[in-house]
């Protein structure tokens, strides 16, 4: 009897313990559900309300998504997160070996999701006021050199060339990857924007193509003669090769071997083939860096980047800082020594500025 009594309290010691295990696994679970319905709907949110492409949604809820799992160890949601949390999540990340500027850009993601949560008034205090950003957000884009770019679009020349010849690759291909090549140079084109172009959207009589940028915003972006040649031989003779291996019509303007629309990967693979320094988004850098350096203003290369912000444009004065001091001695009244004629000095006599 007495033995029965303790089997039967053990019993209840086990299932109490279960419980409690099962409970809180499912409290864990209950956390995770309703964290991933908020980022769904935040998502909803950028893509609808706020016009964000896909990419960039995607790359918010990855930072997101790190920032949750960060805080369901804590113990904590996105609801329930302080001030404390949000610092301690930035010294995870750079004590994980994450560079400054990462850390600054999952910081403004986590920024936008609780100013919209302040807004729906789902929560009562934004835990990222007075978080300074890393200061490396100053940190300056990198470029390749002028000569750089020049080998690689000549090595793509090349290329179309023998598009299609013994060693040439699949048809087409030649053809297309010069194209891709010379108007991410000639428009600093982002990579979605280049994957995400159109046949439709080209306007070669006129020497420009119509591109959507960041929030679906379009802007008209004029090219050079290199570049409606490159992109007239591609439509003319590549792309009809690579629309005959689809099954299907396709609208994009570059095609994989397959006819179907290229990926932003292709694109990179291709660009790193031809120099491992180099990137399409350095491409871009370099496009506008090397304008800067030959004289564009700044409100020209902000409307060509389609950056909406002339703040993020200014860092290429950085960048052009010699040319700029040429400028300022050549243009500024103090900044050099320049005598007048006696012939045009008033009285006759010779007039000097200091320096």
């Amino acid at each position: 009897m007495a033995w029965e009594v303790v089997a039967k309290e053990v019993r209840g010691l086990a299932l109490g313990a279960g419980a409690r295990k099962n409970r809180g696994m499912g409290m864990a679970s209950e956390r995770a559900v309703s964290g991933g319905a908020l980022l769904r709907e935040y998502m909803t949110h950028l893509r609808v309300e706020r016009g964000l492409r896909p990419l960039s949604c995607e790359a918010y809820l990855r930072d997101l998504k790190m920032f949750a799992e960060f805080l369901e160890a804590e113990n904590k949601t996105l609801l329930t997160a302080e001030q404390g949390d949000v610092s301690g999540f930035m010294q995870h990340l750079r004590e994980h070996g994450v560079q400054s500027r990462s850390i600054a850009r999952k910081l403004s993601c986590v920024r936008g999701v609780y100013r919209w949560l302040l807004m729906d008034k789902r929560v009562r205090r934004d835990p990222t006021v007075n978080i300074e950003s890393p200061a490396s957000w100053k940190v300056l884009p990198k470029s390749l050199a002028e000569s750089e770019v020049t080998e690689m679009l000549e090595r793509t020349a090349a290329g179309a060339k023998r598009d299609g010849a013994d060693g040439g690759g699949a048809p087409g291909t030649g053809l297309r990857d010069h194209a891709m090549l010379e108007l991410l140079y000639a428009g600093g084109l982002r990579v979605g924007e280049i994957v995400a172009l159109r046949q439709e959207d080209l306007r070669l009589d006129v020497g420009s193509v119509q591109v959507r940028g960041k929030g679906d915003k379009e802007r008209m972006v004029p090219i050079g003669r290199s570049a409606v040649e490159a992109l007239e031989a591609y439509v003319q003779r590549g792309r009809p090769e690579l629309v005959r291996a689809g099954s299907g019509i396709q609208r994009a303007l570059f095609l994989s071997v397959r006819g179907n629309p290229l990926t932003a990967q292709v694109v990179w693979q291709m660009v790193r083939g031809l120099n491992r320094q180099a990137s399409p988004h350095k491409l871009r850098h370099s496009m506008a860096t090397h304008m800067v350096e030959h004289g564009a203003d700044l409100r020209t290369v902000q409307t060509l980047l389609g950056h909406a912000d002339i703040a993020t444009t200014q860092v290429y004065t950085h960048l052009a800082i010699d040319r700029l001091k040429t400028v300022h001695r050549m243009c500024h009244p103090r900044a050099t020594r320049r005598k007048v004629g006696r012939e045009e000095a008033v009285g006759g006599g010779e007039v000097g500025v200091a320096s």
